[in-house]
């Protein structure tokens, strides 16, 4: 636990916002727990999971439980409590944290959020609560309800042979940082920490 403590602190710059952007067919929820615990235990503030087929999502519970079991035996009993958010879902679930939080997200989170989002303003111009020259990238992202709470990601984890984020907050992801990785499979601490590493000593520009 220390050493990962040490690991975040070490870095010159730690992503607020990671994303784990699973294109792999057959997902591991044993590894996707591990690389969540491991987000937490170094800092990170806010993570989403993300598969393209939406498998993360629907089987949620089963990932928390992973989660929790890895939390429990990885960092210990001395974390508090905290609620797990799902976007555009009712369901809360309680596991053990240290100051992160976590959204599982499918693809009904990207496009088709952006879509609705549209589909909002425009009703709220037909109601002349809104003007069309209201619109703009704040006002977008207050409309957006799958990363409400959220900041941007700064850092996308993506694993597997595809090369494409396939969907993945495509709204997000502007000034998104993106570490392509051959696989979650199996996936060591190590190079988790190479992709923070790699992340920590490239220069964003900003589009500049």
């Amino acid at each position: 636990r220390q050493r990962w403590r040490a690991d975040g602190r070490a870095l010159r710059k730690l992503p607020v916002h990671v994303g784990l952007v699973v294109t792999e067919e057959e997902p591991s929820y044993a590894d996707m727990a591990s690389l969540v615990v491991w987000c937490m235990a170094v800092g990170i503030s806010y993570v989403s999971v993300y598969d393209h087929n939406g498998i993360f999502k629907r089987n949620n519970s089963r990932l928390m439980d992973e989660i929790l079991k890895q939390q429990q035996e990885l960092l210990g009993l001395d974390c508090s409590k905290y609620t797990v958010e799902f976007a555009n879902q009712d369901k809360t679930g309680q596991v053990l944290n240290c100051q992160s939080t976590l959204k599982v997200l499918s693809p009904e989170d990207g496009k088709a959020d952006i879509i609705k989002a549209a589909q909002k303003f425009c009703q709220l111009v037909a109601q002349q609560q809104r003007t069309h020259t209201d619109l703009d990238v704040n006002v977008l992202d207050n409309l957006l309800s799958s990363t409400n709470g959220f900041p941007d990601p700064d850092l996308v984890l993506k694993f597997g042979p595809v090369d494409s984020t396939l969907g993945f907050l495509p709204w997000h992801i502007r000034l998104t940082e993106i570490i392509s990785l051959p696989s979650h499979l199996n996936i060591s601490y190590e190079d988790f920490f190479s992709a923070l590493h790699h992340y920590a000593a490239c220069e964003q520009r900003w589009g500049k």
